[in-house]
């Protein structure tokens, strides 16, 4: 009975909603309504449209349920805007696509007729595991606000029988980290193993990036590929989420983006509109657990013509940098990668010319390039503009020390990553 005691007394802001659910029918399935209640979550139920009411609260939220069952076009695209808000704040999103007409087993709760897809894929799961997604997001959102975990203080009795077993698990504890360290930095070295080990270099095109992860694994990926004679390749992408699953989920991302096909003695070369449309296509198709999102940006460039064809998918917009002008970013819309199956996406093509500079990077970059404002738009910081006129392997030389010697909270780490091409 104490130790039930121990391990509910959780003090939280008396404001903070554990589950937000999206909906654009106002309903809630009765099994999660029961889950919620029975698992004494705080939640609320909100229309999709009127997501903006809390758009200025979302440090009170522990983590989001979207109901995206029936969404037509014009929805799905509200909901991709909505879940790379929810991302930007490190709120962990479950993604419900439909109701599924297949009993499965649930533990904890009653019987049901039917259960859930989750994140596009057509595997029905539980309640059970539905709850296994919520708890790990609200661990997760807790950590990462800072919120106590306090317990209740116990009677001296209950603390000398506690006291000899914590002994026990903190020997435990040291060595288990210990190991855990290791892996992780092994772990960290083979995924590196995937990044460029040459850039493209030619005299006509410099190339140069930055590869910080946060941990000892990271969740972003970029790579250059040469795809041909007049062509190359490059994209920078972004898992939602940090440490080993996101950085597993890199390297399908790697193997999924395909830039060409080969067809007997010729070949065909995909554009970024495609790129991004069938990299979308294999992982909302992929049964993928957890980090299930992804952002890329991806770019073709003719060498010879020095057109630069480019594709979003939810990612931070690409930098144009042409010297004597303001630098900017090439807006082009694109939903997040593994939402919807169906999602279109388009691209856009501008033409280089000798000193220009484009710039792909992460979102744990954007703090140091600069920030947007809801009134003006987005704002280059003073720090990026004093080195955007340098050539670019010396311009990533002083943002990598600029990244590297900003102070920033703990709470806020994230990947960074930033690649760029300079025509000579």
């Amino acid at each position: 009975m104490v130790k039930t005691e121990l391990l509910s007394a959780i003090e939280l802001q008396r404001t903070f909603t554990d589950v937000l659910y999206l909906t654009s029918n106002g309903q809630m399935p009765a099994e999660i309504r029961r889950l919620l209640k029975e698992r004494k979550l705080s939640h609320r139920m909100l229309e999709i449209d009127r997501f903006s009411t809390v758009r200025d609260k979302l440090g009170t939220i522990g983590t989001v349920i979207v109901d995206a069952k029936d969404s037509d076009g014009v929805q799905q695209q509200k909901l991709a805007r909505i879940i790379e808000t929810l991302e930007m704040e490190n709120i962990g999103v479950i993604l419900i696509t439909d109701r599924v007409k297949v009993p499965v087993k649930s533990f904890s709760l009653a019987p049901s007729k039917s259960s859930f897809s989750i994140g596009g894929t057509t595997e029905a799961v539980s309640v059970d595991e539905l709850w296994t997604r919520v708890s790990v997001n609200l661990a997760y959102r807790k950590k990462s606000e800072g919120m106590a975990v306090k317990p209740a203080i116990p009677p001296k009795q209950v603390q000398t029988i506690y006291k000899n077993k914590l002994a026990e698990q903190l020997s435990m504890t040291g060595l288990l980290v210990d190991n855990l360290t290791e892996q992780l930095r092994l772990a960290g070295l083979v995924q590196q193993d995937f990044l460029p080990t040459q850039l493209p270099n030619t005299d006509n095109i410099k190339w140069a990036s930055v590869f910080l992860p946060a941990e000892w694994v990271s969740g972003d990926i970029y790579n250059i590929v040469r795809i041909d004679e007049d062509h190359i390749g490059f994209y920078v992408a972004d898992v939602v989420g940090h440490g080993m699953p996101a950085a597993l989920l890199t390297i399908f991302l790697k193997q999924a983006l395909v830039m060409r096909a080969t067809v007997e003695n010729t070949y065909h070369i995909f554009s970024p509109e495609q790129v991004m449309k069938n990299l979308n296509i294999r992982m909302a198709t992929q049964k993928l657990s957890g980090y299930q999102f992804a952002t890329c940006c991806y770019c073709m460039l003719n060498t010879k013509t020095l057109e630069l064809t480019y594709a979003r998918a939810g990612h931070p917009y690409p930098i144009f940098i042409r010297r004597g002008d303001e630098p900017r970013q090439l807006e082009i819309r694109g939903s997040l990668l593994g939402v919807f199956k169906q999602a279109e996406y388009v691209q856009e093509t501008i033409q280089l010319q000798p000193g220009d500079k484009v710039l792909l990077y992460s979102d744990g970059a954007e703090p140091f390039i600069g920030n947007f404002d809801d009134l003006t738009g987005f704002h280059f910081s003073s720090e990026f503009n004093e080195i955007k006129d340098l050539p670019i392997i010396e311009m990533m030389d002083r943002f990598n020390m600029l990244a590297q010697n900003q102070q920033i909270d703990p709470a806020e780490v994230d990947d960074i990553t930033m690649m760029g091409l300079e025509v000579a």
